[in-house]
């Protein structure tokens, strides 16, 4: 059963292909994601790495230096069932605000 790491700490400048060379080193990578800003299309300083057998990549790479920043890695946690919301719906974070006032 594969395993899906997060990878915390991650320089800006980090690759895919740099991260999978240095994972594929501890096992299989089976996929790499790295989510980016949405506004800037900036990586986030993080990424997820899903590999077959991932606890010699933790045991190895957790506090590892690459690419000039100490890595965080450990098993990502599962996000639930149907998302989160923000809070920026709608209605969120400044009231219900009408648009069409009466004065």
């Amino acid at each position: 059963m594969s395993k899906k790491l997060y990878v915390g700490n991650l320089s800006f400048s980090s690759t895919e292909e740099s991260i999978k060379d240095l994972f594929s080193q501890y096992g299989e990578v089976l996929s790499i994601k790295i989510p980016t800003d949405q506004m800037t299309g900036r990586p986030r300083g993080f990424c997820f790495v899903e590999m077959e057998n991932a606890e010699e990549a933790i045991n190895q790479l957790n506090n590892f230096t690459f690419d000039g920043r100490a890595l965080k890695v450990n098993v990502a946690r599962e996000n639930p069932q149907g998302g989160g919301s923000r809070g920026f719906g709608r209605s969120g974070g400044f009231g219900n605000r009408n648009r069409n006032r009466n004065y």
